[in-house]
Order: structure tokens, then sequence, then C-alpha cells
């Protein structure tokens, strides 16, 4: 009896939570935006993302970031002298959740992420500093707004930095130099599917 009581009761909940989804739960993402490296020296440059979603509940969404960000990470040592860095593409891939506020056609939301970055090798034209390709665990934070199928949103990814040793050509000493990872993404976008549920 108390299973029977327990699957109606589950039945319920589903049935009531589809009722009051306003829109459809599967949509993908696409965006492009600028990127904006932390540290000194680092280049801005461009990003490219892909992200399919789906609803859990109406105003949760998780899904899957697929981005590629072409830019130039800076590189200091420890005495804050800065090195010019190669321009290079680096890709992530996060597992996300996003929190919409309303169910109305403007959804202002916000949203975490946590996964892998997989980094892009560099190097210094002015020192022997460089950083092989590799990947970190990172996280990241975002808020924005959709507006029917077009979305807008900040981010910031919060990648651990690269540590280097370098040697000096002129005294031969070796030093550390630190390459910054985390990056602020400004995106616009459009959302395909998703759309309100007719009634």
């Amino acid at each position: 009896m108390k299973k029977i009581t327990f699957s109606i009761l589950l039945l319920a909940t589903v049935v009531i939570v589809n009722a009051q989804n306003q829109f459809k739960p599967f949509k993908f993402d696409l965006s492009t935006g600028y990127a904006i490296p932390g540290g000194k020296g680092a280049k801005g440059g461009i990003l490219f993302v892909g992200e399919p979603k789906y609803a859990v509940i109406p105003n949760l969404s998780v899904g899957l970031r697929l981005e590629i960000a072409i830019m130039a990470r800076g590189m200091s040592d420890a005495s804050g002298n800065v090195s010019e860095v190669d321009v290079k593409a680096a890709g992530s891939y996060l597992a996300t959740g996003d929190y919409y506020f309303t169910q109305n056609v403007v959804r202002p939301f916000s949203g975490v992420g946590v996964g892998i970055y997989s980094l892009a090798g560099a190097s210094a034209s002015n020192t022997t500093a460089s950083a092989g390709t590799g990947s970190k665990f990172g996280e990241m934070v975002r808020a924005g707004v959709e507006i029917s199928h077009f979305r807008v949103g900040l981010e910031y990814n919060i990648v651990p930095s690269t540590n280097m040793e370098s040697v000096d050509a002129q005294s031969g000493e070796t030093y550390t130099t630190t390459s910054k990872n985390s990056y602020i993404g400004i995106k616009i976008g459009a959302t395909i599917g998703g759309g309100r549920i007719k009634k």
C-alpha cells in the first residue's frame, strides 16, 4: 500500500511540474562574445559557445557548455615584469546549471558551472618562459537575461594559474613565471528551441 501511495504522489508531482512549465524543456544556446583574460600582459579575444540544456523543473535548467576562447594569457614574474604572450585558442567543457527567476518572456537568470579547462600552450617573446598544453579543473559563475530567443550574459571563469620555470638569459638564474588562466566572458547569442508552450 505504501508503494502504491508513493507512486501516486510521485506521478502527481510530475504532472503538476509539467503543467506549470510554460516553456519547452529542451533548448540549445549558441553564443559568441569577448573574452577578457586576467593578469598583466593579457590580451582579450573572441569566444564561441554551444550549450545544450534541459529544464529539470520550470525554473532550473542543466546543461553542458562547450566553449572555445581565443586570447593571450597574462604572463609575469615575481618582480612584476610582463611578457608578451602568443594569442592561442583554449577550450572548456563544463556541466552547468541555470536558475531562471521568472517564467515570463523576459527571464533574468544566474548560473554556475564546473568542469575541465583545456589550456593552450603559451610562449613569451622576451623570455625563455613557456607553458605547455594541459588541463585544469575550474569553475564558472554567470548572470544574464533571456528575452524570447535572445540571450545576453556575463561569465567569470575561475581557473587556477600556471607556474613555469624560466631562465634569465644574462645571469643564468632560474625564476618562476606565472600565467593567469581566469577570464571574463561577455556573451550575446540565440536560443534554439525552448519556446513557450502553446495552450
